[in-house]
Order: C-alpha cells, then sequence, then structure tokens
C-alpha cells in the first residue's frame, strides 16, 4: 500500500538516507521516493501507517501523513 508522509526537516541526501535506512530495517520489501522539493516520502509497504511513522522517528524525523 502507498503512503505519503510530509517530513519538514528532510533537507538533504542524508536525511533522506538515514530516512530510507530505517524504513527498509523495518521493512526490507518497502519501496521508498524522497522528494526533498515537497519534503515528502512516499512508501510502498505492507506496514502500517504507525509502523513506518515509527521507523521514519527512528531515523530521527518527526512526520505526518500526508
Amino acid at each position: 500500500m502507498n503512503m505519503d508522509f510530509k517530513v519538514p526537516d528532510m533537507s538533504c541526501g542524508h536525511c533522506t538516507s538515514a530516512i530510507e535506512k530505517s524504513v527498509k530495517s523495518a521493512d526490507p520489501a518497502a519501496q521508498i521516493a524522497c522528494d526533498l522539493d515537497t519534503r515528502t516520502v512516499r512508501i510502498d509497504s505492507a506496514l502500517s501507517a504507525d509502523q513506518l511513522s515509527a521507523a521514519i522517528k527512528d531515523a530521527g524525523y518527526e512526520s505526518t501523513a500526508a
């Protein structure tokens, strides 16, 4: 299932890398697309929105469902 998250503090390649690594550790099969211009992350995963939000938080970023 595709879900979008707003991540206001995501501003560089390091940010996207940290988020991708954290989400992949929770769901290795997840497909992740980060858009720095809009500061959104689209994730295709079997995990729930809460689980994905927790993975983004583990990477050090607050997020809200978009």
